[in-house]
């Protein structure tokens, strides 16, 4: 691959942070001695001794917490006036106002400047054992070149990028040539159908879309240069199409279509940074909500970057020369902030896994971890509970002496996972961090780590708030739950360095999303239950939306494509416990009259439809046809009572004084009975 091979690389120095590059080699992990040297910063603030204490300032002490972070933490062109302005109860956000930084220098030419043979990429291919590991230099020499050609295609400052590739190389380097020419990425997850990647083209208003000639994943080739193709079709704003060869195989290219390694050797091995004020945007990010639209999420530039980088060392306890390794697609919130900003912000060496958690076989993610021997392994319940399933013996083979700590991301992880994955996985001697977090708040917010010395870690549980983070439970009625042992919507009382400031074009849904449903609050759309010690605990969605395999999907989304279908009147979408993938989606429909189409054949054509509409992994576990929906009087479908009887609770349906036909759920209840029989019975 061309764009792998090193040149003379561009370290001009343009900026200095007012105390230096910060160095992760001297933040060690805090095991009960002076609390400086697992923070420096804290030797200015007053009263913090311990953990606790640096959390009471970090809470109470806002801007001077923060303000030391960031200028000891971020290399700055111009220093910061204030720290923040920031207020959730009229909906503004605004951190580091007056810093002017450049991302890309932040996470690439300081640590050239530094260590630059230093690796700050392992690429992890499909092919097992066919590992490609990127420097320092070449990822910066990488990111100059596309930046470069970026440029001379004619993207300018403010521009969207929309990136659909698989986790590589070239991806991250997509990624830091946007923040480096002060272009907005949006990436969009490879495994989205060609309708999805154009709603997200033509929401953000791109001209370029950067992609791959084919992609492989888990042995199998996927066109995704194919899916492109049929998506800006219906994007007549795009100009071009940049094509990297992740294969050898020729594809048709016509004058929309860019060539990009040839392009790339063409350009220089220098790019000058933009100057980028902390609040410019650095990206979006595209999530399901409770309405069928998806959200284009838009974090900015300083305040994320130092989020993600805090987080990054303190939850993991990242040490200098550690191998991280981060699961997770690029495509999500997680392999942006964890794969790539949060890790190359502390100059660290990062995995791109480009493979699934059981291609060749259910021992690939261990045999991984022993050949690269990673320090930290950060992956998702679903893939956890998959791999339990295949037995110890495949963990066992290979050598895990390497972790030093486990992480769970996308959902919570049930009790009996959590177990095998510290007992098993990790020999009964890494602490697993199960952390909770979203798109929306740019970093991990609520996690066990990090903590004072010695605390304890409770399976399955989010357990403490990170630094400057302060959460508050909140009843139906917006009071604030002051107590221990009780449950209720989980809510934020105070703006963060990492959180969304709005969704593009669409600040007012922003605002009715999050801030309006608890003024002064930002909503996360979370229950929690804070347990009588003051632990967190999530317990699950309180919006229309699921958790599929750790990823959201709002039940609006679905019942809009469902409803596409010629034989469909109206639909239904419940969301019920799956072993595997977390959550699961369940269908009901009711037919259209005179329609003639079998139960079996309807569900193959509906998760057909909803594979090619949005991906696989939102296609729908079971369809039910029923002659008529739950509803009340006033015509609203009761979703409280069909998600009862697909969690087979049809003797806890509560209050059903407004239901309109009860005729309706007894009928329901039957059908359900019955399609639960006929999937057992095949």
């Amino acid at each position: 691959m061309a764009w792998l091979l090193p040149r003379a690389c561009c370290l001009k120095v343009f900026c200095q942070s007012s105390r230096g590059p910060f160095s992760s080699g001297i933040a060690r992990a805090w095991s009960g001695g002076p609390l400086t040297a697992y923070m420096p910063e804290a030797v200015a603030f007053a009263g913090s001794r311990d953990h606790p204490g640096l959390y009471k300032v970090s809470v109470e002490h806002v801007d001077e917490f923060w303000g030391a972070l960031g200028r000891s933490r971020l290399m700055w062109i111009n220093p910061f006036h204030s720290v923040k302005d920031c207020n959730l109860q009229q909906g503004w956000v605004s951190w580091f106002l007056g810093g002017q930084l450049n991302v890309a220098v932040n996470c690439l030419d300081r640590h050239v400047h530094t260590a630059p043979n230093k690796v700050a990429l392992i690429w992890e291919k499909d092919e097992p054992g066919k590992e490609v590991r990127v420097t320092y230099r070449e990822l910066l020499e990488l990111t100059c070149r596309l930046g470069n050609t970026l440029k001379r295609q004619g993207v300018k400052r403010g521009d969207r990028v929309t990136i659909y590739m698989p986790p590589c190389p070239l991806a991250v380097a997509s990624m830091l040539a946007c923040a480096r020419i002060g272009a907005v990425h949006t990436v969009v997850f490879a495994g989205f159908s060609s309708e999805a990647l154009a709603d997200r083209i033509r929401d953000a208003q791109s001209e370029t879309v950067i992609t791959v000639n084919q992609g492989l994943r888990g042995g199998k080739v996927i066109e995704l240069k194919q899916t492109v193709d049929q998506a800006v079709r219906a994007c007549p704003l795009v100009k071009r199409v940049l094509v990297s060869m992740r294969t050898e195989q020729k594809v048709p290219m016509s004058e929309l279509h860019v060539p990009l390694e040839e392009e790339m050797m063409k350009e220089d091995v220098c790019c000058e940074p933009a100057v980028m004020e902390s609040e410019d945007l650095l990206f979006l990010l595209y999530t399901s909500g409770s309405t069928g639209k998806p959200k284009g999420l838009v974090h900015s530039q300083a305040g994320y970057l130092l989020y993600t980088a805090i987080t990054h060392k303190y939850v993991f306890d990242y040490h200098d020369g550690d191998i991280f390794g981060c699961v997770a697609d690029i495509g999500w919130i997680t392999g942006h902030s964890y794969v790539v900003y949060g890790p190359l912000c502390n100059g660290g060496t990062t995995v791109l896994f480009e493979s699934t958690p059981v291609y060749p076989n259910p021992g690939r993610y261990w045999e991984t971890v022993e050949r690269l021997r990673i320090n930290q392994f950060y992956g998702a319940p679903t893939a956890i509970r998959l791999l339990l399933r295949y037995g110890d013996e495949w963990v066992k083979r290979y050598d895990r002496s390497s972790l030093k700590t486990l992480g769970s991301v996308g959902e919570p992880i049930n009790t009996e996972a959590w177990e095998w994955y510290f007992n098993v996985v990790g020999d009964a001697r890494c602490p697993v961090v199960d952390t909770w977090w979203q798109t929306e708040t740019g970093g991990i917010c609520i996690s066990p780590r990090p903590s004072s010395p010695g605390d304890e870690i409770l399976p399955g549980m989010a357990m403490r708030p990170f630094f400057g983070i302060s959460p508050a439970l909140l009843d139906d009625k917006g009071n604030i739950l002051t107590q221990n042992n009780v449950s209720g919507a989980l809510c934020i009382s105070q703006a963060w360095p990492g959180m969304a400031r709005t969704i593009y074009n669409d600040h007012k849904r922003f605002l009715e999303t999050y801030l309006m449903p608890y003024p002064g609050f930002f909503f996360t759309g979370d229950g929690a239950y804070r347990t009588s010690q003051g632990y967190y605990q999530l317990t699950g969605r309180l919006d229309d939306v699921i958790n599929v395999s750790g990823h959201r999907l709002g039940t609006a989304e679905l019942e809009d494509i469902v409803n596409q279908h010629r034989a469909v009147a109206e639909s239904a979408v419940i969301g019920f416990p799956h072993e595997i993938k977390g959550e699961g989606a369940y269908v009901f429909i009711v037919l259209k009259k005179g329609t003639d189409v079998s139960q079996e054949r309807l569900s193959n054509e509906l998760k057909e439809l909803v594979s090619k509409k949005i991906a696989k992994y939102a296609s729908p576990e079971y369809v039910q046809v029923t002659k008529r929906l739950p509803k009340t009087r006033s015509g609203k479908i009761m979703r409280r009572v069909l998600k009862k009887i697909v969690e087979d609770k049809a003797d806890e349906l509560g209050d059903l004084t407004t239901l309109d036909d009860h005729e309706a759920v007894e009928e329901i209840i039957e059908g359900h009975k019955r399609l639960l029989q006929e999937e057992q019975g095949q």
